[in-house]
This record gives structure tokens, C-alpha cells and sequence, in this order.
């Protein structure tokens, strides 16, 4: 090899280096990246075909006594009753339940990651292919206040997604202040998962007596042998609340069983077409409700306070039904009730998401009080 030839061949092999050496540093073309989940539209309470309803000044809750249609916001400051850091006036005690022990809820869960198509002949069926039994074990919270007096019959509220701390924030701090009665609060863990194929929507979102009848002959004796309390039979003295579909099974409750319930505090209630298994008695789950069951039924003996935000949830699965728009379906839930003269408080609140915590802490204590008023019990 001649020196001209060895430079030449020295040239190429640095420019090969250091064309290896770019390709080296180079970093990798980035993953696509996922599509974002598109937002719910922002809804404007005043939007025709809404409900009528009175605007209140910014940071007001509508009074504890007023039965209609408000609306809140868009800022939320929290309730006095809801600022204590601890609890200062009762005590909670919590123990688990296991599927094992139930004949009720043996227990159900979807694979991860699925969840199901819609029905070819009927887009208000959904599909579900991947769910089976499972076992599961879920906490139970009892809060006691201290102004219980032992062996006496008490009433109570029973909340759904539990343990709900805030729930019992507000009664450690009214309770003594005398806006509620002595209650006990029976805060109850779901049983796992969400939504159609679940254990939680088959306990929620299932339009049926079975989830109150599950409380009343499971639940119930274990909160008054585990935390030595005497919970009343009287359904005046008894109420349910939660969020979501937590909110719809307190409903459910009430509807099913108004022999038993007759209190309702509903957070973004789920009044959508979530039921699985499909039931021909109501093929639109809870949508019945403003649809058929409450249009067409007697007033049944429900005071209930509701709430939903303005981007509350919009057509979040693959179901295109026209059956999941929360907004809507609480507008349609506020209409159904006001047709029918229940005693009722609709709280739309601006600048607010799907059971918005902001909210909550903002307007449970008004909520409890609206439910619980005109309650006298019936041992004194």
C-alpha cells in the first residue's frame, strides 16, 4: 500500500468513526405519543331545555331548607364545618369483610385493561366477555360520635366508596352544634374495580333492591356488634350518599326500598346507562329514572339532594347511546322530580369536575342539613 493510498484509507475509516459516533448520540425517535383524553365540554347551567334555576353569589350554598334548582360558584371556599384537621367529638372504628362470608357479593372482577363492545343490534347493551369471579376483602368505617349514648337506637347514614373522611369531618363538627341529629355513619369500601364487569358497578349501578338488602342482613349487625351501637329501623332516620355510582346506588337504595331508606345525598350522580348484567325490567340502568321509573311511578317518601358539575363526565367509553352524559342526565333526574313535587335540592356548580372535591367540602354540610331536616325521631 503506498502513503498515499494508507492516507487515504486513514481518511475513511475517521469519517466512519465519526458518523458511528453521531449515530451513537443520536436519540432515539420518540413513541408516538397517546391521544389525550378528550374533556367534557364545559356546560353552561343556563343552557335552554335546562332547568330553571336560581344563581347565588360566589362562594354561597343555597339554604338547608330550600327545596329547587341552584347554582354555585365558579370559586368554592371551604365550609367552617369542614376545616377541623382531626376528630374532636366521636371516634371511628373500622373492621373488613371478605367475599368468602357473603352470599350476596361473592365477588366479580374484569381482566385489567378490558372492558367490552357494544352490542351489534343494540348500542344501549354493552358486551362484557372478560369478567369473572374474584374474590376481594373491603374495610367498613363506623364513625360514633361521642354525644351516642349506649344501647339507644340511633340513626344513621350510609356512605358508599368508603372510608369517607370528609363525611365524618362534617358530622364530628355539627353533631355538637346541634344542625344534625346524634347519627352514626357507616362508611362501606367497594368491592373492587369500576364500571360494567366490576364488583363496584355490579353493587351500584345494578337497579335492584340487592345492594340494600345486602346492608340490611351483612353490614348492619356487624356495625352493631362491632362498634356496640343500636342502629335504627325507622327509614326516616335512615339515609345513603355518594358519588358517582356511589351516588346512584344511594338512590337505588332509596327507590327499592323505601321502606328502609328515605334520605338521598348525591354527589355527580351516575343517572346513565351503566347496568350489567342488561335487565329487560330496565334496559337503560339507571337512565330509568328520569326516563320511566320516576315519570311513572307514585311519589315514593325520598328527600334528596343532588349535585353536578359543569364538566362533569361526557361519553366516557366506547357506548355511543346517547345515554352517558352525566350533565344531562341530572338536568333530566331535577325535572323527573320536580314534575312529581318530591322534595328536592339540585345543585349545579360552575368551575367543577366529576365529584369535585372543592365542591364537596364547599356544600356537605348544607347537603346533610337539607336531608336531615323535618326528622323527629321516634324513641326519645
Amino acid at each position: 500500500m503506498t502513503p498515499h493510498s494508507f492516507m487515504r484509507l486513514g481518511s475513511l475509516m475517521l469519517a466512519l468513526a465519526a458518523a458511528n459516533l453521531a449515530t451513537s448520540q443520536t436519540p432515539p425517535a420518540p413513541a408516538p405519543a397517546q391521544q389525550p383524553r378528550p374533556q367534557p365540554p364545559t356546560r353552561d347551567p343556563h343552557t335552554p331545555g335546562y332547568v330553571q334555576a336560581k344563581e347565588l353569589p360566589d362562594g354561597a350554598v343555597p339554604s338547608s331548607t330550600a327545596d329547587g334548582n341552584f347554582i354555585v360558584g365558579p370559586t368554592h371556599p371551604i365550609a367552617p364545618e369542614m376545616t377541623a384537621p382531626d376528630l374532636t367529638h366521636g371516634d371511628v372504628i373500622e373492621f373488613t369483610m371478605n367475599s368468602a362470608d357473603s352470599k350476596y357479593y361473592p365477588g366479580i372482577a374484569r381482566d385489567k385493561g378490558t372492558f367490552g363492545t357494544p352490542d351489534s343490534s343494540d348500542p344501549a347493551k354493552l358486551v362484557i366477555t372478560t369478567s369473572h369471579p374474584a374474590p376481594y376483602t373491603r374495610k367498613i368505617a363506623v364513625y360514633i360520635p361521642k354525644q351516642y349514648v349506649p344501647g339507644t337506637e340511633a340513626p344513621f347514614i350510609v356512605g358508599a366508596d368508603g372510608p369517607d373522611r370528609m363525611l365524618f369531618t362534617a358530622l364530628d363538627s355539627m353533631i355538637p352544634e346541634r344542625k344534625l341529629p346524634v347519627m352514626i355513619a357507616i362508611s362501606i369500601a367497594n368491592g373492587t374495580g369500576d364500571a360494567q364487569g366490576s364488583e363496584r358497578g355490579l353493587e351500584y349501578d345494578t337497579m335492584s333492591g340487592k345492594y340494600a338488602e345486602w346492608v340490611e342482613d351483612e353490614v348492619l349487625p356487624l356495625v352493631e356488634s362491632k362498634a356496640h351501637v343500636k342502629l335504627t329501623h325507622d327509614p326516616e332516620g335512615r339515609a345513603a350518599t355518594g358519588g358517582s355510582s356511589g351516588a346512584a346506588c344511594a338512590l337505588i337504595m332509596a327507590w327499592y326500598h323505601p321502606e328502609l331508606y328515605h334520605r338521598v345525598l348525591a354527589y355527580s350522580g351516575t343517572w346513565v346507562n351503566q347496568q350489567w348484567p342488561y335487565d329487560p325490567k330496565t334496559p337503560h340502568g339507571a337512565w330509568e329514572f328520569h326516563e320511566h321509573l320516576i315519570p311513572q311511578s307514585p311519589r315514593k317518601p325520598i328527600r334528596i339532594w343532588m349535585e353536578v358539575g359543569d364538566k362533569d363526565l361526557f361519553n366516557p367509553n366506547i357506548m355511543r347511546d346517547n345515554m352517558h352524559d352525566w350533565v344531562e342526565a341530572n338536568e333530566r333526574l331535577a325535572k323527573a322530580l320536580a314534575a312529581k313535587k318530591y322534595h328536592y335540592q339540585f345543585v349545579f356548580a360552575e368551575n367543577a369536575f366529576h365529584v369535585d372535591r372543592a365542591v364537596k367540602m364547599q356544600t356537605l354540610p348544607e347537603a346533610l342539613e337539607y336531608i336531615w331536616q323535618g326528622y323527629k325521631p321516634l324513641h326519645r
